[in-house]
């Protein structure tokens, strides 16, 4: 196992996801700093995500023309500049555009720094080196947003931001170093260039809508799950940072785990299947028995633990594809996760409007029962 590129991945990922969700602790502060409403504020997360889904989509298929290194190295080294330049931007629309470009430079190696270091190790580590790399992800909830939130007490909104340009510079430097070797000899001369239409096959693209399930599945308790406490049980703000950090390291255990199951198991498939079949059982209680606090921080880390674990039996089957397209497939891979992000945020403001967090359960576990229906559907 490549240990030192994990880590330097595992921090570029961090870095990509400090970039926008940092910014949580400080929407009223930011509002008030730049003129402007809440809301607007608020949309900067939307704007991140469409130019991280767009980015992804063309980084992974430049990877597999040129080369990953430019996309590793250059990613990072954008993401600092960005978040140096919204530092010092004095009105809204100039932050606006720093964090779209900011979206657009994490975009540009997320989905390529999952392809390196699938290529860096067999099949069958495949599973737990992507579990590494995608854990940088959720120590962000568990560790970055808490440690902004203290910092930015501090050195202000514009402060955390020049901390993450410099996670993002170290990210640089670490994927710099740790992939000065190739991992393979250049392209053989006359072989034909990737394209979408050779990567777009019949078991890519049904991956990629499990992989779409599977986000809309975490993302209605990512994005819902404190306002479901605050309003089940009249919670303060400061009142949901240990239940929040206890969601946090159900997600990263069971990343972790689902990455030992996706090596240590012969079908991925199934594995990923009866996760989701097994996050939406614990859906249906989540949202509608409401016990108590305790019972319900529980469910939630159980969960969030169970979704997680297949995640990884995921990754590494859309990571077994020849090396030529594999930057593109997995670049569509954080492209579609935009997608089930952007499924999850609106799918549940509708159902919170029409009948409340009672009717998250069933719709968390029908699109769990989808996912892992897909996933028997293609078995293999």
């Amino acid at each position: 196992m490549p240990w030192a590129l994990l880590a330097a991945a595992c921090l570029g990922m961090f870095a990509a996801s400090s970039s926008g969700t940092t910014r949580a602790p400080f929407l009223i502060d930011m509002a008030r700093d730049l003129s402007t409403s809440l809301p607007m504020v608020a949309n900067l997360m939307a704007m991140t995500s469409i130019a991280w889904g767009v980015a992804s989509l063309l980084a992974g298929a430049g990877s597999d023309r040129w080369g990953r290194r430019p996309f590793l190295i250059g990613g990072p080294l954008g993401l600092a500049a960005c978040m140096v330049g919204a530092a010092s931007s004095g009105s809204y629309a100039g932050v606006a555009a720093w964090a779209t470009a900011a979206g657009g430079f994490a975009g540009s190696y997320t989905g390529v720094v999952m392809a390196e270091a699938s290529a860096r190790v067999v099949d069958r580590q495949r599973g737990r080196a992507l579990g590494w790399v995608m854990a940088g992800q959720s120590l962000t909830l568990l560790v970055g947003v808490p440690l902004a939130a203290w910092i930015g007490a501090y050195v202000g909104w514009r402060g955390v931001n020049l901390c993450v340009g410099v996670v993002a510079l170290a990210a640089a430097l670490g994927l710099f170093v740790t992939t000065l070797a190739p991992v393979d000899g250049p392209r053989a001369a006359g072989t034909l260039r990737p394209s979408y239409r050779s990567a777009m096959s019949g078991p890519v693209i049904r991956l990629l809508a499990m992989g779409v399930a599977e986000r809309i599945c975490y993302g209605l308790t990512a994005v819902y799950f404190a306002t479901f406490l605050q309003s089940s049980y009249s919670l303060s703000l400061a009142g949901v940072a240990v239940p929040l950090a206890t969601f946090a390291l159900g997600n990263i255990l069971g990343t972790i785990l689902g990455g030992q199951l996706a090596d240590r198991l012969p079908n991925r498939l199934m594995t990923f299947a009866l996760a989701m079949f097994g996050s939406a059982a614990i859906a249906l209680v989540l949202f509608t028995w409401t016990a108590g606090l305790v019972v319900s921080v529980a469910l939630g880390f159980g969960y969030v633990l169970v979704n997680a674990l297949a995640r990884p039996s995921l990754m590494a089957a859309l990571a077994n594809v020849p090396d030529e397209v594999r930057g593109t497939v997995l670049g569509l891979n954080v492209t579609s996760a935009s997608f089930g992000w952007l499924g999850a945020a609106s799918l549940g403001g509708w159902m919170m409007a029409e009948f409340g967090f009672f009717g998250f359960g069933p719709l968390a576990a029908g699109i769990g029962v989808l996912g892992g229906a897909l996933a028997l559907v293609g078995r293999r």
